[in-house]
């Protein structure tokens, strides 16, 4: 019987042995296991973005699309999120964050290097979950060299405008709105929109109507010029120099973050910027705040190698590679960005404030979403001759807002600097 005991004994251990090796063999092939990451950036930068992470010596495997948004969500509800998510939509993923389907970044990055309006502290939760891995400057114009604007508005043929995105089509016409209202208004008054704050109907007030009134109005001086905004690829013609550079007929100015000059390629060192409120219709003289935009990186793992990964980005160091491999800019203010006077100009804008988010960014999506329609409705009515009907379009919104459940733990609770 003993010894029958210990036969049996040692069959379990050399079982268990077994089973501790296909543990560890398991455990060594997950260590193995590239890190995959969705992000929106493709071709060139898609290369300079992969060169910089082969540094960090953390296996992976990058997708970029422009139809992020949609192929995050087909990979969610398949139940095969990428390890790492990097998109502008805060909203986005605070909704995810919700969900419990986000995992804290705590300890992986120091918030107070960001500063706000960067960093996602002010919500109420204690976790963060995003951390800015590239910044824009938006509020501004763009113009080719030697042919500087004058500063007052200017007509519609002026500008080189299109709504068409592989994923998002309308977004560029929201960055107008936001404009208006920002310069219009001032920073409080943008927050509470942006946040949906206080419980007052922002969608139908009047700071949201008349930005979106001055909008329209400059879209109804050439029914032709809004036909090709909307039909237009913000991006311009997929082998050309991005809109200010396709030789389109009046087209001199392009209301556009400093991410355009990846659209110009070679033609990037012909473009300058200026400061976009003169320009704006009824956005008056004087530059009451900026809008700015980041990438932001997200956790669905919680693989060590994941981990490691945002780690280096987020640093300092991994965000000084990124900005000389690529000359992308990065919203901790103690990385230099590389190149002439149009990039110190621009970080000196990101570094100067009242700063604000992107508001449609900050929005829960289906809000988003419903603002994208509405400012493509406005401009299809508006090369139609038609009229646009704002207040029923904002009515259309705020229905949209008021449907959404207050309350996310994970939203930021502001969206502009206070400097």
């Amino acid at each position: 019987m003993t010894r029958r005991f210990n036969v049996l004994v040692f069959l379990v251990v050399m079982l268990l042995i077994a089973a501790g090796g296909m543990v560890v063999v398991w455990a060594q092939h997950d260590d193995e296991e590239p890190v995959t990451i969705l992000g929106t950036w493709t071709a060139k930068q898609a290369e300079q973005f992969e060169t910089v992470l082969r540094d960090f010596g953390v296996p992976f495997r990058y997708q970029g699309t422009a139809a992020q948004r949609e192929v995050l969500l087909s990979k969610v509800q398949s139940g095969e999120p990428p390890d790492i998510v990097i998109m502008p939509g805060i909203g986005e993923l605070a909704e995810y964050a919700d969900q419990k389907l986000l995992k804290p970044l705590n300890g992986l990055y120091d918030p107070q290097e960001y500063g706000a309006p960067w960093k996602s502290t002010g919500s109420s939760s204690e976790h963060v979950y995003w951390v800015p891995v590239k910044a824009d400057l938006k509020s501004i114009v763009w113009y080719r060299r030697g042919h500087e604007p004058p500063g007052a508005p200017a007509p519609l043929r002026s500008w080189c405008i299109g709504m068409g995105d592989d994923g998002a089509s309308g977004w560029p016409g929201t960055d107008w709105i936001e404009d208006l209202v920002l310069q219009q208004h001032g920073p409080d008054v943008y927050e509470k929109w942006a946040l949906g704050a206080d419980g007052t109907q922002w969608w139908r007030s009047g700071p949201v109507r008349t930005a979106w009134e001055a909008w329209a109005g400059l879209l109804r001086q050439d029914r032709e010029a809004a036909r090709d905004a909307l039909l237009t690829d913000h991006r311009g013609a997929p082998d050309g120099n991005g809109l200010l550079f396709d030789g389109r007929d009046g087209c001199a100015l392009e209301h556009q973050g400093s991410f355009a000059t990846s659209f110009y390629k070679d033609d990037a060192r012909h473009a300058r910027l200026t400061d976009s409120a003169p320009l704006l219709p009824g956005g008056g003289s004087r530059v009451r705040a900026r809008e700015v935009t980041g990438d932001f990186a997200a956790l669905f793992s919680d693989r060590p190698q994941a981990r490691a990964l945002i780690r280096r980005l987020a640093s300092e160091e991994g965000q000084q590679k990124w900005a000389d491999r690529a000359d992308v800019f990065s919203a901790n203010p103690r990385v230099k960005p590389r190149g002439g006077a149009v990039e110190r100009e621009i970080a000196r804008r990101l570094g100067a404030g009242p700063r604000c988010l992107d508001a449609s960014d900050v929005m829960a999506p289906a809000v988003r979403d419903a603002f994208y329609e509405a400012v493509l409705l406005t401009i299809a009515r508006a090369a139609a001759g038609q009229d646009p009907d704002i207040p029923d379009l904002l009515r259309d919104v705020q229905r949209v807002q008021d449907a959404q459940s207050a309350g996310s733990r994970a939203a930021p609770k502001t969206v502009c600097s206070t400097r």
